[in-house]
C-alpha cells in the first residue's frame, strides 16, 4: 500500500521593503535619460540604439504586476546602479539566503506543530544559489538546530518548488525520511537585468517553505493529502541565464547581458501555456478526478495572462478569482515561490475534501503539478 503523505504546514517570509510600479518607472526612465544623454553622439551616428522609457501602464498590461518586495530598495532604484546592494557576510555568519529560508521554515514548522528536531531532511529548491557549496540546505539545517538528518540543494528554475515537493514525497514514501522541509529562498532581484525595459519589472524577493510528512504522523490543523505529483521537462533557450563558475575561464563574457535573466516572452507564452494546461488536465484524468471537482488552482505567478489562459483551458471557461487566486500583483514573479505563496495565502478557506492543484512552470522548460485534497 502506498504511503499517504500530506502537506502539513507552509511558511512565507516577505521582505520589509517594496517598490511600486511608479517608483520603478521613475528610476528606470531616469536611467534611460542618462544613458541616452551620455551616448548621444553614438546614437546620432547610428552606432547605438537609443533606449525607450517604460511606463506603469505598460507594466500592468504586460504582466498584471503592481509592485514587488525586495531585500534592498535603494540599490535597485539608484539609476546609476540598478542592482540591489547586499553586502557579503563572513563565513562565520549566517548567509543571507539561508537567513530568509530559516525565517520561512520556522513559520512552516509552527503551522505544522513541529520543531526542527522533528525533521529528517531539508531541501532548498530555488532558481539561484548564493554559492556553489557547502549546500544551502545544510546551512539551513544547522541554523534551525537540526542535530540529525540530511539536506541538499536543487534547481529547476521556476519549477523548483513542485519538483522539490515530489522529491520530498519520494523520500517519505521510500522511508529515507518521515518529515521533510522544502524551502524556496528566492532573491530574484540579484539576477534581474533592471536595465532591460522588457523585463525590469518582473521579479521580486521572498522565501516560502513547505512541510511534507507521513499522514499518520501529522497533527496540524490544516492538512492536504498529496494525491499525485507529475514532472515534465523539455529543453528550450527561450528562458536562460548563463552565469556560472566557468565565466572566469573566459573573461570576455563577464558582465555580458546573458549572465542575467533573459527570455523570449512571446515564445514562452505560446509554447509553455498549452503544455501546462495539457499536463494539469492529463494529471487529473489519470487520477480519475473530474475537472468539476477541482476547487482551486495555485499557479506559478509569472504573468496574469498566462495564468488566465491555463485556467481557462483546464476549466473550459473563464476562472473566478477564487478558483485561480492571484498574488503576483503584490509580489510580482518570485520564481519557484509563486505557486507556494498562492497556496499559503489561499487554502484555509476551503472545506475538507476540497481538491486543488499546485502547479509551477518555467525555464527548462519545466513543469511540475501537485494534486492535493484537504483532509483536515
Amino acid at each position: 500500500m502506498t504511503q499517504s503523505v500530506v502537506i502539513s504546514g507552509t511558511g512565507l517570509w516577505t521582505p520589509q521593503q517594496s517598490i511600486s510600479n511608479d517608483e520603478l518607472v521613475a528610476s528606470f526612465n531616469r536611467y534611460v535619460q542618462l544613458y541616452n544623454e551620455s551616448n548621444a553622439a553614438a546614437i546620432e551616428a547610428g552606432e547605438l540604439e537609443a533606449l525607450s522609457p517604460s511606463s506603469t501602464g505598460f507594466i500592468e498590461k504586460a504582466s498584471g504586476i503592481k509592485q514587488r518586495y525586495v531585500l534592498d530598495k535603494e540599490g535597485v532604484l539608484d539609476p546609476e546602479r540598478l542592482c540591489p546592494s547586499i553586502p557579503e557576510r563572513s563565513d562565520d555568519e549566517l548567509s543571507v539566503q539561508a537567513e530568509i529560508a530559516v525565517n520561512a521554515a520556522r513559520q512552516a514548522l509552527e503551522n505544522a506543530k513541529l520543531t526542527a528536531d522533528d525533521l529528517d531532511a531539508v531541501l532548498v529548491a530555488c532558481s539561484n544559489m548564493q554559492r556553489a557549496y557547502p549546500a544551502m540546505a545544510v546551512e539551513v539545517q544547522q541554523a534551525l538546530g537540526m542535530e540529525h538528518g540530511w539536506g541538499y540543494d536543487m534547481n529547476v528554475a521556476c519549477s523548483s518548488a513542485t519538483f522539490g515537493i515530489q522529491a520530498a514525497v519520494d523520500a517519505v514514501r521510500n522511508g529515507s525520511a518521515r518529515r521533510v522541509l522544502m524551502v524556496n529562498p528566492e532573491i530574484c532581484s540579484g539576477h534581474l537585468a533592471w536595465q532591460d525595459r522588457d523585463c525590469h519589472f518582473i521579479f521580486g524577493d521572498v522565501a516560502t517553505a513547505v512541510i511534507v510528512e507521513r499522514a499518520e504522523d501529522a497533527t496540524s490543523d490544516n492538512r492536504w493529502e498529496i494525491l499525485g505529483t507529475r514532472l515534465q521537462t523539455r529543453f528550450s533557450n527561450n528562458i536562460r541565464n548563463n552565469f556560472g563558475f566557468l565565466n572566469r575561464a573566459d573573461p570576455s563574457g563577464i558582465g555580458a547581458r546573458d549572465k542575467l535573466f533573459r527570455q523570449e516572452g512571446r515564445k514562452v507564452f505560446k509554447e509553455v501555456c498549452p503544455m501546462v494546461a495539457e499536463q494539469i488536465s492529463g494529471h487529473l484524468s489519470d487520477l480519475d478526478l473530474p475537472v468539476e471537482e477541482l476547487r482551486r488552482m495555485w499557479l506559478h505567478q509569472a504573468n496574469l495572462s498566462m495564468n488566465q489562459f491555463i485556467a481557462r483551458r483546464v476549466l473550459g471557461r473563464d476562472p473566478s478569482e477564487e478558483e485561480a487566486p492571484v498574488i503576483l500583483d503584490e509580489y510580482a514573479n518570485t520564481s519557484s515561490a509563486g505557486s507556494i505563496i498562492a497556496f499559503h495565502k489561499h487554502n484555509a478557506d476551503l472545506p475538507v475534501d476540497s481538491k486543488g492543484v499546485i502547479c509551477s512552470f518555467g525555464a527548462g522548460y519545466s513543469i511540475g503539478s501537485v494534486v492535493v485534497k484537504r483532509v483536515k
